[in-house]
């Protein structure tokens, strides 16, 4: 399994009425959490964009626990726990500066080749990058 974490502070503009953060933005949280797990690899969205190969969502599921506040220093914690095929799964814990569960979450993303916009295999340099944690 390979793991990595991110941190983010809630800001005013991402909470409702209550001071909750909006559950609306917790997919670009997400997305933060994985593009910054595959950079701690080495490996850059822009780079797989580049080489043709894009990542579209396939699904997403959310769970959430206790809400993020404003001002609240997260963790986003990112798990691969799984060397991918022609898809990539990311599940993902938030836990508040208490370390306090938030929310829990997977997604997984299918690789495709841009000019097709077929699936195809994981890119070799990705899953050589985590055999060594598996």
């Amino acid at each position: 399994m390979y793991t990595h974490d991110t941190q983010l502070r809630i800001r005013y503009s991402e909470t409702d009425q209550m001071g909750y953060c909006y559950y609306g933005n917790y997919a670009a949280f997400f997305e933060i959490g994985r593009v910054e797990t595959l950079r701690s690899l080495g490996v850059s969205y822009k780079e797989l964009e580049d080489k043709g190969i894009m990542l579209p969502v396939l699904s997403y599921e959310v769970k959430f626990i206790k809400p993020a506040l404003y001002d609240d220093l997260i963790t986003i914690k990112t798990y691969i726990k799984k060397i991918p095929l022609a898809r990539i799964d990311f599940d993902y814990e938030i836990y508040n500066e208490n370390n306090v569960l938030l929310t829990t979450a997977h997604t997984s993303l299918v690789f495709i080749q841009s000019n097709s916009m077929k699936p195809c295999p994981a890119p070799s340099e990705i899953v050589e990058k985590l055999k060594v944690f598996f």
